[in-house]
């Protein structure tokens, strides 16, 4: 899930230089383009070909922007040759717009994204005039393990190598970034951090990032299955930059002397200059129960004051939950956005709500529901029994008490309006 580059005809502001720089160009020619300018000999050495001894390996974090997109931050691998001065920047986080089939794709969970490079002041420079800090950490890699990232780096690099299929959670762009380090320094990274908890679920690291967006987080909150909330260990958890850096800083490899911290030193190249994100999720419980509570007050007032309101509020509960629940399932069943699957928010917004809109409009005339609606509606209310009784169970996963706590109210009034033969 952390924020993407847009290159290539994105329709959006690129998230790097390097968009700005590729636009134009076709199909992959780009990426050959820098292998040229960085593989072809040089007179004087460079990060290509400097020894081992004279590089230097750094992790370059990104905080949160304004954008949705950029809400989870980003992150590089400075390569620096010490001896020339010279430093590239990699990083897995571009994507095409101009792919063939890539909405289609996109939303049947099936991206296609991309490795960069660039010179590392270049990309900076665009997060620091973005107002985004920039904080750069030194690693202490041994010279063969210096030249073991490099290689890899720009054999990742190659325009055969460079596309990976891009998941939210388990394969973005920090992943990518965690397990190139991982591998040049030998596993040690997994070893240690697979040890440790993590400090939240995908979930809560999702509300919190998008709390910014609030109908987005919603949106996303109301979409994610069981497995968004499934404990993680820090390994898992650093699929976000800023758990990265942290989880790094408190890292050991072994040296001559003994263990000793991967981080050498820390650099705050450019502070932030934008509102950050909270420290820990907000709470949807009390807001969703109290906007379900209001909802099936006004409903109940309608049935009796206002008939013609409680069709017109009923019926526009019952379009949301309907299509929610076509969305959800579509994600469930169509799609490869697993975070997405099995999602209990079934039993409580379902395409079956469609099948109550002609009964919404007939206690608009006070007459009761059809036969076929008070199967429904009872259906309805085995559902909401289900979801309590399934949040209920010990060993339940799916943290979704907020959407319980708001549908409950709302489909006992609905059920209440459409089922009574007088006004209340």
């Amino acid at each position: 899930m952390p924020e993407a580059h847009l290159v290539r005809g994105g329709r959006h502001r690129p998230a790097s230089p390097v968009a700005h720089k590729v636009r134009s160009c076709l199909g992959r020619a780009w990426l050959c383009l820098l292998l040229a300018l960085v593989l072809v000999p040089r007179a004087h050495a460079g990060v290509a070909n400097a020894p081992g001894a004279n590089l230097e390996v750094s992790l370059i974090t990104y905080g949160p922007g304004e954008t949705y997109w950029e809400r989870f931050g980003h992150d590089a691998i400075e390569v620096r040759d010490t001896v020339s001065g010279e430093a590239y920047n990699f990083n897995y986080g571009v994507f095409d717009f101009d792919e063939r089939g890539f909405l289609l794709n996109f939303a049947r969970g099936r991206m296609h994204y991309l490795m960069d490079a660039a010179p590392a002041t270049l990309d900076e420079d665009w997060y620091i005039q973005a107002g985004r800090s920039v904080t750069r950490q030194r690693l202490d890699f041994t010279p063969a393990q210096a030249a073991a990232l490099r290689d890899f780096l720009l054999w990742n690099l190659r325009p055969e190598n460079a596309r990976y299929d891009y998941d939210y959670y388990v394969d973005n762009c920090t992943t990518r970034v965690r397990d190139a380090l991982d591998r040049a320094l030998g596993g040690v990274l997994q070893a240690q951090l697979t040890a440790r908890p993590g400090g939240m679920t995908y979930r809560q690291q999702t509300v919190r990032l998008m709390s910014a967006q609030p109908w987005l987080m919603l949106l996303l909150d109301l979409g994610l299955g069981p497995y968004a909330d499934q404990p993680l260990d820090a390994w898992q958890e650093s699929f976000l930059p800023a758990v990265l850096a942290r989880e790094l800083s408190t890292a050991r490899v072994a040296g001559p002397q003994g263990m000793h911290p991967l981080v050498t030193g820390t650099e705050l190249v450019s502070p932030n200059r934008l509102e950050t994100p909270p420290a820990t999720p907000p709470d949807l419980r009390l807001p969703l129960a109290l906007a379900g509570l209001a909802a099936a007050a006004v409903l109940l007032l309608a049935r009796r004051f206002w008939p013609s309101g409680f069709a017109l509020l009923g019926s526009f509960y019952l379009l949301f939950a309907g299509l929610a629940g076509i969305g959800l399932l579509i994600l469930w069943l169509l799609t490869t956005h697993h975070a997405a699957w099995a999602n209990a928010n079934l039993l409580l917004f379902n395409p079956l709500a469609l099948a109550l809109l002609p009964s919404a409009w007939r206690a608009r005339r006070r007459l009761p529901a059809s036969r076929l609606a008070d199967a429904v509606l009872l259906l309805q209310l085995f559902a909401l029994l289900a979801a309590v009784l399934l949040h209920l169970l010990p060993g339940t996963v799916q943290q979704n008490q907020p959407w319980l706590l708001f549908a409950m109210p709302v489909w006992l009034a609905l059920a209440w309006g459409m089922r009574a033969r007088h006004s209340l």
